[in-house]
Parts: structure tokens; sequence; C-alpha cells
């Protein structure tokens, strides 16, 4: 009946020693360890995949939907998974997990794209690549394996208008309160009243991320609309010069 701590460092006799609860968001403190913690650098939104699925579901049909998931799941891709929920992390500064982003632009690839990826898929011994391969040709762009040219072609106007339509989805499950309301809600909290407290601070954690997946994805859409508006001032100005 023995509780065995390792130190990583040496401490003198004497000192005091701190034990660390992990690199945790406040969801996995919470549920850990009964606290959460104020500007939690570590801080995680979870994104189900039936949230996605819903959203799918309400533009497109089962079978669609089903088609897409299946082609994301052959070129190997899939979210992180915790008690049998598959589930995408938006980070502490609002950006999506690439998994997710793939998931978006599968969906809505037009579907002669969508019919060459699966052709490619299915013929093709291994799959990397496959994505990058399309990403490359539709955007007439290099092939670069960066993450950070990768997530810049996922990110068009559609998966932007479709990760917008996720974060209110999202927020939903918030009730018709305000972010706002919450944070007044906080200052009126008596630490005292832990669970309380605790709920207040993750919801408020929790939104303020949405809140800045809403700017990364305002942004990103400026990215993607940029290159358009610099081709037709191009051509404007060829045709002016004949």
């Amino acid at each position: 009946m023995v509780l065995e701590v390792i130190m990583v460092k040496d401490v003198k006799a004497g000192a005091e020693v701190f034990n660390t609860y992990g690199l945790l968001g406040n969801a996995a403190l919470l549920h850990r360890y009964g606290f959460t913690e104020p500007d939690n650098p570590y801080d995680i939104l979870n994104m189900d995949l039936e949230l996605v699925l819903q959203w799918g579901l309400s533009l497109f049909s089962s079978r669609y939907c089903r088609g897409r998931l299946s082609l994301w799941r052959r070129l190997d891709y899939s979210g992180c998974v915790s008690q049998n929920s598959e589930y995408f992390e938006i980070s502490s500064d609002g950006e999506p997990q690439i998994e997710l982003l793939v998931l978006l632009y599968i969906i809505l690839l037009p579907e002669d794209l969508y019919r060459k990826l699966d052709l490619t898929t299915s013929t093709a011994g291994n799959t990397n690549g496959c994505i990058d391969m399309i990403l490359t040709k539709k955007h007439n762009s290099t092939q670069d394996n960066s993450s950070e040219m990768t997530k810049d072609l996922l990110l068009t106007e559609s998966v932007c208008s479709s990760l917008l339509e996720l974060a209110d989805m999202r927020e939903s499950f918030y009730g018709s309160s305000s972010i706002n309301d919450d944070i007044e809600a906080l200052k009126r909290c008596c630490p005292v009243e832990r669970k309380l407290y605790h709920a207040l601070m993750l919801r408020i954690s929790e939104r303020r991320i949405l809140e800045k997946l809403r700017n990364y994805v305002v942004s990103a859409a400026g990215r993607a609309r940029s290159p358009k508006t610099a081709n037709t001032a191009s051509r404007k100005k060829r045709l002016k010069k004949k």
C-alpha cells in the first residue's frame, strides 16, 4: 500500500515540492479533480463528430453523408476518442483540428472531385498524399506538405461558412443566456458554491474559445477571398493594356 513519487530534478532536503496536475484544459481538470483555472492556456473545446454529422444531414441525405464519412476514414483520418465518443478539438486560440477541416472539405467537395478522390483512394496502395493531390490540383498550387499550407487550402469559403454554423450549433448547448450573462453570474457567485462556480468557469472558457474560432474563421475567409480579388484586378489590368 505505497505510492511512489519520482522526482524529475534534484531538490534540497526540506524544500517544498509540487505535484503537477498535467497540461489539462478546464473540462479535464473539472472532470478529474473538481476545479478549473481562469485563463487556462491548455483549454480546449470539444466538437463531437455527431454534431458535425447532424450539420451534414441538415444539408445532404444520409447516404451522401455516410459516403463522405467513409471516404474520410479510408484516407486514414479520425477524430479524438474518449469513452466511446469521437470528437474534434478546438484549441485555446480558436484553431480547429485539421481532421475536422478535412472532413468538412470532403463533405463539401463537388461530386466530380469526390468521385476522383474516391477512385484514387480505392486504387492507390497508399492513401498518403491523396487529399494533398486534390487540393493542389483544385487550387492550381504547387504541392507543399506543410500543415499550414494544407490548412490554408482546406479553409475555403464553404468550409469557413460551415465552421461558423457549427460554432452556432455548439453555442446553443448553453441555452438562451449570453456569455455576458454567464460572466455576471460568475461575479455574483461565491467560490464556496464550488459546483456552480466551476461550471460557470467552464462555460465561459468554452464560449470564449467559440468566439476565437469565429474570429479565426473570419480571418481565414478573408484570406480565401483575397487571391480571387487579386486575380480579378490582374485580369482587368491586362485588358486595359490591350
